[in-house]
């Protein structure tokens, strides 16, 4: 995929979850991570604490990759959190690339929830 498309893709992605939420501004990086981690957990709760919140982008940092094999699935927890294991490093790149591989992978769950799911945008 080109960068163009690439962009365009992601900027899809904010698009369709600002229209789903009805928000009056498109979600940055960390808010489709944040509701990564929801739909991973499998439940809403209005009052997620700081450090749940920084959990749950962990956790679907940790779903994200595990695509790749960097991560495997775990189990869950007596409370249902998801655990990951760390299987490999990823390699390393600057932040601009990580932003990039984060979008990346981001439009392609998003692109799998579509195929799984069926259309978000309703």
């Amino acid at each position: 995929m080109t960068d163009w498309e690439q962009d365009f893709a992601y900027q899809r992605v904010r698009h369709l979850v600002q229209a789903r939420f009805r928000r009056g501004t498109l979600p940055d990086l960390n808010a489709l991570l944040f509701l990564i981690g929801v739909q991973e957990l499998g439940r809403w709760q209005a009052d997620f604490t700081k450090e749940e919140k920084r959990d749950l982008m962990h956790v679907a940092v940790c779903r994200l990759f595990a695509e790749d094999g960097h991560y495997r699935f775990e189990g869950r927890d007596a409370d249902g959190w998801p655990h990951y294991a760390l299987t490999s490093k990823i390699a390393p790149v600057d932040l601009k690339g990580q932003e990039e591989l984060l979008k990346a992978k981001i439009v392609g769950y998003f692109e799998e929830l579509e195929l799984t799911e069926g259309r978000i945008d309703s």
